[in-house]
């Protein structure tokens, strides 16, 4: 049995579509299903996050916006933990998830970098767990300040110098 998992954090139609889809979506969606599929050929658990939005929001419960991503859908034997704060931990079964399947190594991916990735990311190395960040399989969108590359990089930076591992896809 492998102790890692893998963990798809909101990666949500609705974070793709309209006017202002997210960042690179397409590098990101090819990224993340490249991962989804060395993590099955080696049988390690695949977790989808799926975050519960307000009424309105693209990730509004059950609205089409709010399902996953087709191209990256979870198949029999996934298992999807739904969430309606920025920490995939606060207040859902992923830490009993995890403890049931003595997973001890995240790898991480999916959105939004400064919130839900950032924020999982930090409560996941403060929960003991061994968490690798794939640096090039997050995103998010330009902020009023920030290019989203420069978010995406800032929050690289910060989680690797601390409470990450950073590897690429192709590392893995």
């Amino acid at each position: 049995m492998n102790n890692l998992a893998l963990i798809v954090m909101d990666m949500q139609v609705g974070n793709f579509t309209g006017p202002d889809p997210i960042y690179k979506w397409k590098e990101l969606l090819s990224n993340i299903l490249s991962l989804i599929a060395q993590m099955r050929s080696i049988k390690a658990p695949i977790i989808y996050i799926q975050n519960n939005g307000g009424k309105g929001d693209p990730d509004e419960p059950g609205t089409p916006g709010w399902d996953i991503h087709p191209s990256i859908s979870p198949i029999e034997g996934d298992i999807t933990i739904q969430k309606s704060t920025p920490d995939a931990f606060h207040k859902t079964s992923l830490k009993s998830e995890l403890k049931r399947m003595k997973i001890g190594k995240l790898i991480i991916v999916g959105l939004q970098s400064e919130y839900c990735i950032d924020t999982t990311c930090r409560r996941a190395f403060n929960l003991g767990y061994e968490v690798v960040l794939v640096e090039d399989a997050h995103s998010t969108w330009d902020s009023e300040l920030l290019s989203a590359q420069k978010i995406i990089d800032h929050h690289n930076n910060v989680l690797g110098s601390w409470f990450v591992s950073l590897k690429r896809t192709k590392e893995f």
